[in-house]
């Protein structure tokens, strides 16, 4: 049988089919519980919010491997050409002090990640563990006098290094992991106020989860009358913020422990490294408005409890 023009018969991805069939596989699991809770238990204090990189906006861990991946590159040129030991020793050397605190960034978000995503993790710390490995006997053949076994180990480090990345590159951009979870509610929601539900259908003090243009919506009515509404959705890996623990201003997210203030959705403690939308909220006639701030929409109705304008599509409370 003829094939049509222009068609062609696309066959599975080899590499993806492997991935997929990796983060499905639960062999490691048990392995998986005891590494995340030793490194969940280990006494960092806020040098874990520091590691996760709340103070950066995103996670430190794709930064800190620049320092090791680009020494490494550049010893392996260095490397092709004759006469440059010595400074190709010193970029192996380099890369080696710049592995540590890159893979104890990594550590600390990993322990922090679903299970599918975690089974990557293993496999991707498995192999620059290697490559770690590979580069500390390079270094040490080269400073034996042993160049060429040093390169050898090298450049078998550098392949390490190479898998290690298409790990982790399959954490970023398929599993979006270290993804802002809740980046795109700013261009979903719809601008102008929507109506969420009458100021009693908000027990003081308790997360109440409502749905605006489609997107969670965390409301929360404090005991003085006011009223605070973030993304609904935790930033970190979409936990829901509605089932978690509301104090001192904040909420918690149940999930990973996620902390978020809730006048304006600051992260104030990871391993969340971006804040949560948070939306300008009012009262007309006794039923609660929440919109997106600097939405352009002009404040035109009055007795609101806040600056008002006409109430755009209604959301809705949901149980």
């Amino acid at each position: 049988m003829s094939k049509k023009p222009g068609r062609r018969l696309l066959g599975q991805n080899r590499m993806l089919w492997l991935l997929d069939a990796l983060e499905r596989d639960p062999g490691r699991d048990q392995l998986i519980d005891m590494l995340g809770a030793r490194v969940r238990a280990l006494p960092l204090g806020r040098v874990r919010d520091v590691l996760h990189g709340t103070w950066l906006g995103h996670p430190v861990h794709p930064m800190a491997i620049h320092l090791p991946l680009g020494s490494w590159m550049s010893a392996a040129v260095l490397d092709v050409k004759p006469g440059r030991s010595r400074q190709a020793d010193l970029l192996v050397a380099l890369g080696l002090a710049g592995a540590a605190p890159a893979a104890l960034s990594g550590l600390v978000d990993w322990a922090e990640l679903r299970r599918e995503q975690q089974r990557v993790g293993l496999v991707h710390a498995w192999a620059n563990t290697a490559a770690v490995g590979l580069y500390g006997a390079s270094l040490v053949m080269r400073l034996s006098g042993k160049g060429a076994k040093g390169r050898l180990l090298g450049y078998l480090g550098l392949t390490a290094v190479g898998v290690g990345g298409l790990l982790g590159g399959h954490l970023a951009y398929r599993q979006a992991a270290g993804a802002n979870h809740a980046e795109e509610v700013p261009h979903v929601v719809r601008d102008g106020w929507h109506r969420v539900g009458g100021v009693d259908d908000f027990p003081v003090g308790e997360a109440v989860r409502c749905v605006v243009d489609d997107v969670p919506v965390l409301v929360v009515r404090e005991s003085g009358g006011e009223v605070h509404a973030l993304a609904e959705r935790c930033s970190h890996l979409a936990g829901p913020l509605s089932e978690g623990t509301v104090a001192d201003g904040c909420v918690q997210c149940p999930w990973h422990g996620s902390v978020f203030r809730l006048s304006d959705g600051w992260n104030v403690e990871g391993p969340a490294t971006a804040p949560q939308p948070a939306f300008d909220t009012r009262v007309v006639d006794g039923h609660v408005e929440v919109r997106l701030p600097g939405d352009g929409v002009p404040d035109t109705v009055e007795g609101a409890a806040t600056a008002g304008a006409t109430p755009g599509t209604d959301g809705g409370r949901t149980s």
